[in-house]
């Protein structure tokens, strides 16, 4: 009876498992669209009915775009909960500048009023989310400004075009909720230099602008200081209203941590190297298994965050099977080079930011390319190219043997029977033996002597010329 492989039913384990991952991403629901307008959102009604809740989003750790997707769906249900206020609940070192500029417009869009409350720190991205809400509130000790952008290193970026553009979208932040707009750009740019009166304070070019909680209130990018949430609540007037705190779902959780810049290498970096591993030194079922999945598990969190849609999986399952294509039937390179093409714009396509996700795929690839490098040099005996290099050699040694071999014969002298023309029969002894000459003619009678043997090549010469 057939009986499959192991290495062949981890391979059918790793497939159902990330089925199973697909099915159960089609039942979360995905963010909601948002309410696009360039208004101002309106100021909370005095009469709003007491049923109508203040909800409080978290804005928590790096801004990023799975916190993008999870404050849509947010804003969103309050939206649909007809919301008296929305509380942004900030404690941010900042983030991505593009998830950042999305939030913002998220923010200005909203037809809930919001505010923003600063419990700890509102800094770069973060300071932006804070100026996009119609207020602010800070906790004593907490602080907002220093927007400098930055790279994935921590070093600020000093390109002209780049910073510029962020000291515009911080002014107009800033301008559009009636805040001093220099100072907004005096966070950004380091050649903005301001004097904050009502604090007597100047901060000249070359130093980024950073508030303390005080600070913002008195040059009017606060309007309260709030020690707890519950005091920002009696500011907007909403303390008989009920609370409602929104939380990411496990699958937003789990989407944030798998789109991390660095959680997404390692991904890229095991789907590459488990699939290369199993496709060049196959038997061993486990780094395919590992591959399948760690692609799946990068495909899946950029679905369930909606930025990986059906026709990336399916450009990605076409890469790998040109590749597999590639390998047992020759192409001349052309079915290779269309899979890895395949393979790298599903992945980038995938991403939210295409850049970063290119960087993170060529470090990936680097990696899985020397752990490759390593596995073939320690199993080359396993390899794929095996199964098309003939290995086994008929030796002596292993008992093979096309003819006898008389090597005896060399040196020793017979007699042609037949002419040799050049071959013939020759008596050596009491043996007939069929030799062949080096071309000349030999007569019968004649004596000759064997001077080579090649396998059951045996060839002489007239014996008087060895002393010629």
């Amino acid at each position: 009876m057939w009986k499959p492989k192991p290495s062949a039913l981890l391979l059918r384990t790793g497939m159902l498992l990330l089925a199973a991952l697909f099915m159960l991403a089609g039942s979360i629901p995905v963010s909601a669209a948002v309410q696009e307008t360039g208004q101002t959102a309106p100021a909370a009604s005095s009469q709003a009915p007491l049923s109508a809740p203040v909800v409080v989003i978290p804005v928590h750790k790096t801004i990023e775009a799975g916190l993008e997707k999870f404050l849509t769906r947010a804003v969103h249900e309050a939206a649909e909960a007809q919301a008296m206020y929305i509380v942004l609940d900030i404690d941010t070192l900042g983030g991505e500048v593009i998830a950042a500029e999305e939030i913002g417009e998220l923010i200005r869009g909203s037809k809930v009023p919001t505010i923003a409350y600063v419990h700890g720190k509102a800094v770069s991205a973060g300071s932006y989310i804070a100026l996009n809400a119609v207020q602010i509130a800070m906790e004593p000790g907490s602080s907002i400004g220093a927007a400098a952008v930055v790279d994935g290193s921590g070093n600020e970026i000093d390109n002209v075009k780049v910073v510029a553009h962020w000291a515009s979208e911080m002014r107009a932040a800033a301008e559009l909720r009636g805040r001093d707009p220099q100072i907004a750009e005096a966070m950004v740019d380091k050649n903005v230099g301001v004097t904050m009166q009502p604090i007597g304070r100047d901060v000249p070019k070359g130093q980024l602008v950073s508030l303390t909680a005080e600070e913002a209130v008195k040059v009017g990018y606060a309007e309260v200081l709030a020690k707890d949430l519950g005091e920002v609540i009696r500011h907007i007037g909403g303390t008989e209203h009920p609370l409602l705190t929104m939380k990411p779902t496990p699958a937003e959780t789990f989407s944030r941590w798998i789109t991390d810049p660095l959680v997404s290498t390692l991904l890229l970096f095991i789907g590459i190297a488990g699939i290369a591993i199993e496709l060049f030194v196959p038997g061993f079922g486990i780094p395919g298994i590992l591959g399948l999945l760690g692609f799946g598990l990068y495909f899946f969190g950029h679905y369930i965050v909606g930025f990986a849609g059906v026709e990336d999986i399916a450009l990605f399952i076409i890469g790998v099977v040109l590749l597999i294509i590639e390998i047992f039937v020759s192409s001349f390179g052309i079915l290779g080079i269309l899979g890895i093409v395949c393979l790298f714009s599903s992945v980038v396509m995938a991403a939210y930011n295409t850049k970063q996700a290119a960087l993170n795929l060529s470090i990936a690839f680097v990696l899985a390319v020397i752990v490759l490098a390593i596995f073939i040099k320690i199993f080359k005996h396993r390899g794929v190219w095996n199964r098309f290099i003939l290995r086994d050699s008929l030796t002596t040694e292993e008992g093979y043997t096309s003819a006898d071999s008389r090597t005896e014969l060399v040196g020793r002298t017979g007699t042609a029977l037949t002419p040799l023309r050049p071959a013939g029969t020759v008596q050596i002894g009491e043996d007939r033996i069929d030799v062949v000459t080096s071309g000349e003619f030999i007569p019968a009678s004649t004596s000759v002597i064997v001077i080579q043997v090649e396998g059951s090549r045996i060839v002489v010469r007239k014996e008087e010329e060895r002393h010629a």
